[in-house]
């Protein structure tokens, strides 16, 4: 894994062609879509839903140009309702999924907040992963550096971290090498497509 959260070197599993851009990639870096029965595209993060899926690139960009393009219409071969708030429904599925998956390994043992036992973890070369709100204070996560040949996550809310350590905010976060790390770090991959344009800040949710 990588800095910036992006799993390093991953061109195993199943490969999904996107509907925006046309390149054919691993699926862990689309989001997949599906036809409810009412004719509405749904965003299937979980990828559970029934049905042949559509699948779009983990970006804002792809998501935008399918939604105006007619794009969804086209790969369902049918006319679908698409909702306006359709990028707001992923990039909100996709931040639930990145803090029940911290949450998971908080429970675990595989997951430790606040500055100090971060701070030790990293010390100790015990964390994979960095995680820290990007809404806290810039000097204070200066402080902190990421696991060498790990990853940094910096594009979550302090309230949203803070509801995976159920706390009201949380501003530093680590994790520690387990099965469900990568997984986070892929969730939060796709994440940052929505929220995060290269050499901005990350988006404040709803923004």
């Amino acid at each position: 894994m990588g800095r910036g959260g992006q799993p390093k070197d991953r061109t195993d599993g199943p490969e999904r062609k996107c509907i925006a851009t046309g390149e054919v990639q691993p699926k862990f870096g689309l989001i997949r879509f599906a036809v409810s029965p009412e004719g509405q595209i749904v965003p299937d993060v979980l990828e559970k839903l029934p049905g042949r899926g559509i699948w779009v690139s983990a970006t804002r960009n792809a998501l935008e140009k399918a939604m105006t393009k007619g794009l969804f219409s086209r790969a369902a071969k049918q006319a679908v309702h698409v909702p306006p708030d359709l990028i707001e429904m992923v990039e909100s599925q996709l931040a639930s999924r990145v803090v029940n998956l911290i949450s998971l390994m908080r429970k675990g043992g595989q997951a430790v907040s606040g500055y100090e036992r971060v701070k030790d973890w990293l010390a100790k070369e015990e964390a994979e992963v960095l995680i820290q709100a990007h809404d806290g204070s810039e000097r204070g996560k200066s402080k902190l550096s990421t696991p060498y040949g790990g990853s940094w996550i910096g594009w979550l809310s302090a309230d949203e971290l803070g509801q995976a350590f159920g706390r009201q905010s949380t501003i530093h976060a680590a994790l520690g090498a387990g099965g469900l790390c990568e997984r986070v770090v892929e969730e939060a991959a796709r994440l940052k497509g929505l929220r995060v344009s290269d050499g901005d800040k990350p988006r404040r949710k709803g923004s």
